[in-house]
């Protein structure tokens, strides 16, 4: 089995380096390329994906003739025309173009800069999403950046729409925290929540997720004026609120499966959980059967809930989509799957105790016990 190459080494590496260099030098010939390259590659093995971008967007420092606009100029005028020119493929961009907005942030966050400084991410955004540094002048200047953003949400380019939302989240990913209120940018949702692109519609449902977290009531409230307002229905409007009220479903939030057309109280019924094996290993098929019925016609939304005693004596779940459908009286709606006991970033199996259960629209149905053996 080929081993899989980090993240790290293929965003930033030697080639990526020189060709940042060319593209500089082709646009600058004072810039030395060699010296540039000498003395990033001298750092970067040794370094993690964060910090590699910010040594080579100081290696850009170091090495152009020039600083302020000057310095901005030229790398606005190295980029390739466009980022399908860059060989960009998707929507989130190259990271060999990340150094680039983070020079924005590092260098160019003042006062008197700020306007080209803002105006330069939107554009660099197209080749590598620019929400990190964005956020640094929030923290900075969150007036004026709010005020960028605000029409950042009607750009032409989605990639730009999207970053209106996505600098903004409060609980953005790997990312700093910024001190504005969670609902600071919910203006912008209002704006982009019905856009024609997914990238944008998905990081409209993640925001609204982050505020979700703090105020549900207020994410609640949100979607239910969307809904109401016609600009967004059916598989649009479900995706958006799957995605934003995706915690709370988990938790099994009444409001949240009603909001979605699912009765916390639907009248249905589930045959116990049979499982195929009780006592399994990490890394082993948790197989597993039963089946619903209803008395009335019932849409019916189903996720399987894993649950052990951590180390610590704290109870911890796993909860996990399994099946949308709509039951009917008189069919029995089979559940099952094969579920995989391997361990995540945000869940590790274990040997130990753990028990099992389905939970339909929010209601928690008996659970079954298996062990997991230590191997």
């Amino acid at each position: 089995m080929t081993a899989k190459v980090p993240l790290k080494e293929t965003a930033l590496n030697a080639e990526r380096i020189a060709r940042i260099g060319r593209e500089v030098h082709a646009v600058c010939p004072e810039f030395n390329t060699d010296a540039f390259v000498a003395s990033v590659m001298a750092d970067l093995p040794l370094l993690e994906l964060s910090a590699r971008i910010a040594r080579t967007s100081q290696g850009l420092h170091d090495h152009l003739p020039v600083t302020g606009p000057d310095a901005l100029d030229i790398l606005l005028r190295s980029l390739p025309p466009t980022p399908a020119a860059a060989g960009v493929t998707n929507d989130f961009g190259l990271h060999i173009y990340s150094p680039h907005s983070d020079y924005v942030s590092r260098y160019l966050r003042t006062a008197e800069h700020l306007e080209r400084s803002l105006a330069a991410l939107a554009r660099m955004t197209g080749y590598f999403s620019a929400e990190l540094p964005v956020r640094h002048f929030l923290t900075d200047f969150p007036d004026e950046t709010l005020k960028a953003v605000d029409a950042w949400s009607r750009d032409e380019d989605f990639r730009v729409r999207r970053l209106a939302s996505e600098a903004t989240r409060p609980l953005l990913p790997w990312a700093p925290r910024i001190a504005l209120p969670a609902d600071a940018a919910l203006p912008v949702l209002e704006t982009l929540h019905d856009d024609p692109h997914l990238y944008v519609r998905t990081s409209v449902a993640n925001h609204l997720g982050d505020i979700a977290a703090t105020q549900p009531d207020l994410a609640l409230a949100t979607l239910q004026r969307w809904k109401a307002s016609g600009r967004v229905t059916g598989e649009q409007f479900a995706f958006l609120a799957r995605n934003a009220l995706g915690n709370r479903l988990k938790e099994g939030w009444p409001p949240a499966y009603a909001l979605l057309g699912y009765a916390h109280d639907a009248p249905v019924s589930l045959t116990p959980l049979a499982l195929e094996r009780a006592e399994l290993r990490v890394g082993d098929t948790l197989n597993f059967s039963a089946a619903l019925t209803a008395t009335a016609t019932a849409p019916v939304h189903v996720m399987i809930v894993i649950a052990t005693t951590g180390p610590s004596g704290r109870l911890r779940e796993k909860v996990a989509f399994l099946r949308r459908a709509t039951a009917e009286p008189g069919q029995e709606l089979k559940l099952a799957k094969a579920h995989p006991l391997r361990s995540t970033a945000r869940w590790k199996v274990s040997p130990g105790s753990y028990s099992l259960a389905l939970q339909v629209n929010g209601r928690r149905f008996p659970a079954v016990a298996f062990t997991v053996l230590d191997t």
